[in-house]
């Protein structure tokens, strides 16, 4: 899957000819005389209350929207923010006679309205099936008008709801990279919410909802779409996890935060079920005993097992080979896990677990220092791994039958007096992000993110190659990768560091005056290579700063190496979508970034 470089294994000292096409510049995308509109495309939609437009013409003459004349850089790109109603927006752009029409629908903020007398569509909780243990806060939620009177009724139990007037109302997570990371609103009255809790295992069905409002009072009954069940602590359901590195949320639903990812195998008891939200669709998740929710389709599920899955610990034992140290842990069944990484700690929490430790064997090997282990609580053990050194290289967790496997990666090998080719030993991956169906962002002119990601890691390679480093390109051409594929492609090579390649644009109701430099990271190994090259490209090139930033994107997540995201600039802003056009601007942000992964590099395997 890497491509025909890969195959060659190393990029080498290959001149830039050899491996790099001119990018494509402004002069090719608009001709002498057109006017360009890159964003938004046509019949655009979006719930932000502001858009910026995006083009180009040449830089002779004048370009107005809405007849408003707009800043322009040098080469002619604008971008420009106009503020939007809700409904229809039409912007004309001119330019010496061409216009161009671009017209944007903002659409509100979906919010359920109830009616003046009856509940709101689609407002009756809990709208899919839903299970919890015995002991458990079972809640309950409709929109109905304000100041009514709304009970349910649930297994002959009536539950007075409370309208709600002063819950916040969080921004999306985005609204960090547009400075807009504020609560945006209050929910307004009409919300009822109330909680009860179950003692005893049981079907309780479909809860009944009450409504009574006005004078006289109207009176509106109504069953809720989903069922409730309580469970019972002797007869649960047991999952396996049937995907390799099932993927366990803090709550049931893709918009909540990742746990460490469950090895194939790992068995638990269920202890919740319910309908949530999956990339926008609705999807049933399960709760593992350890508190985990996982996708029902990523589990095998086993009924009538009256014993949940549990083990005991002994011993362990560790092994050395070629550039990692794997820890063996037997068990007597896969059970859930958690890995956390501190500044020269890996924990490793195993759950459903107790210790008859009494012994272990830890020889002296290049990364551990040593191991303590302890009860934490009842079915709770944690191994802490003391590092040698604060930085880490990867880690891979698996099982082997019932066997726990943990494999820690060893640091590179680097020869410290190769002045010519310091990076001889190490391999780095390189993932120019978007391809084929996907062209990412687009500049003022049409060159799209896509062609400006692969032709600035084809430079990046170079320049890698050249330090003596084995290159490799999870695509070499205009084509389409899954996200997951190329995580796989990191996973199954292992290499020293892994680096995505990207050009940044802001999303909805930001400011294309927004530039700079910026680098994302996930997992702490690579939090330390994150802040380096970025510190170091912004003084080295004097490109502005956009930040580092801790992210949940799919390409920083691989643990088996330390990954990072580069954004080189902003594709949205017209001065700096110079640069990036540019081959000699962007050579010397490639020969930048290879200098500071070099110095990184040298310094971290050391130390």
């Amino acid at each position: 899957m890497l491509g025909k470089y890969s195959h060659l294994g190393i990029l080498g000292g290959m001149t830039i000819s050899c491996l790099v096409a001119a990018p494509l510049v402004g002069a090719q995308l608009v001709t002498s005389k057109s006017l360009y509109v890159s964003y938004p495309p046509a019949d655009y939609q979006t719930v932000a209350d502001r858009i910026f437009v995006i083009g180009s013409a040449p830089s002779e003459g004048k370009v107005s929207i809405n007849h408003q004349l707009v800043p322009r850089s040098q080469k002619g790109h604008f971008a420009s923010v106009f503020n939007l109603k809700v409904g229809k927006n039409s912007f004309e752009v001119d330019y010496q006679g061409q216009t161009k029409t671009v017209v944007v629908t903002r659409s509100a903020v979906a919010k359920t309205v109830a009616p003046k007398d009856n509940f709101a569509p689609d407002s009756l909780e809990p709208q899919g099936d839903l299970a919890r243990m015995p002991g458990e806060l079972v809640c309950f939620g409709a929109n109905a008008p304000t100041k009514a009177k709304v009970q349910v009724n649930i297994a002959g139990q009536n539950i007075k709801l409370q309208e709600q007037t002063n819950q916040i109302d969080l921004p999306d997570n985005k609204a960090a990279l547009i400075d807009k990371n504020q609560p945006q609103a209050m929910y307004g009255a009409g919300q009822y919410l109330g909680c009860a809790i179950a003692s005893a295992a049981a079907d309780l069905g479909n809860p009944t909802y009450k409504l009574e409002v006005g004078n006289p009072p109207t009176t509106v009954a109504q069953a809720a779409p989903g069922k409730i069940q309580i469970l019972s602590p002797l007869n649960l359901d047991i999952a396996e996890v049937k995907v390799e590195g099932g993927i366990t949320r803090t709550g049931a639903g893709s918009d909540f935060s990742r746990l460490t990812p469950l090895p194939k195998g790992t068995k638990a008891a269920i202890t919740a079920r319910q309908t949530g939200n999956n990339n926008g669709k609705q999807a049933n998740w399960v709760r593992l005993d350890y508190g985990g929710w996982i996708l029902a389709e990523q589990v095998q599920v086993t009924t009538g097992v009256k014993i949940p899955p549990k083990t005991i610990v002994k011993s362990l034992t560790s092994k050395e080979r070629e550039g990692a140290t794997d820890v063996v842990i037997p068990l007597q069944v896969a059970v859930p896990i958690t890995l956390e990484q501190g500044t020269n700690t890996v924990t490793l929490t195993l759950y459903n677990t107790t210790a008859q430790t009494d012994i272990i064997r830890f020889n002296d090997n290049p990364v551990v220092s040593r191991l303590d282990w302890k009860q934490t609580s009842p079915g709770v053990v944690q191994y802490v791994f003391n590092l040698k050194s604060k930085q880490q290289w990867g880690y891979k967790l698996r099982y082997q039958g019932s066997n726990l496997v943990l494999s820690l990666r060893h640091p590179p090998k680097l020869d410290q007096n190769n002045a010519d080719k310091p990076l001889t030993g190490t391999k780095i991956l390189l993932d120019p992000g978007h391809g084929g169906k996907d062209s990412g962002a687009v500049g003022p002119n049409g060159y799209t993110e896509k062609d400006a990601n692969l032709y600035a890691a084809k430079l990046l390679a170079n320049e890698l190659a050249m330090r003596g480093a084995s290159v490799y390109l999870s695509r070499e051409a205009d084509k389409f990768i899954e996200l997951s594929d190329r995580q796989t492609i990191i996973d199954n090579l292992e290499p020293t560091l892994a680096l995505s390649v990207h050009h940044n644009s802001l999303p909805d109701g930001g400011n294309p005056d927004t530039k700079g430099f910026s680098t994302f990271w996930y997992h702490a190994q690579a939090q330390s290579l994150a802040m380096y090259l970025h510190n170091y490209v912004v003084k080295d090139t004097g490109r502005p700063s956009y930040g580092v930033f801790w992210d949940n994107l799919a390409l920083a997540r691989p643990a088996s190496a330390p990954s990072v995201l580069l954004e080189w600039g902003f594709m949205s802003n017209p001065s700096e979508f110079e640069q990036i056009a540019n081959p000699l601007e962007q050579q010397k942000m490639a020969k930048s970034i290879a200098n500071g992964i070099t110095q990184w590099l040298l310094s971290s395997a050391k130390n």
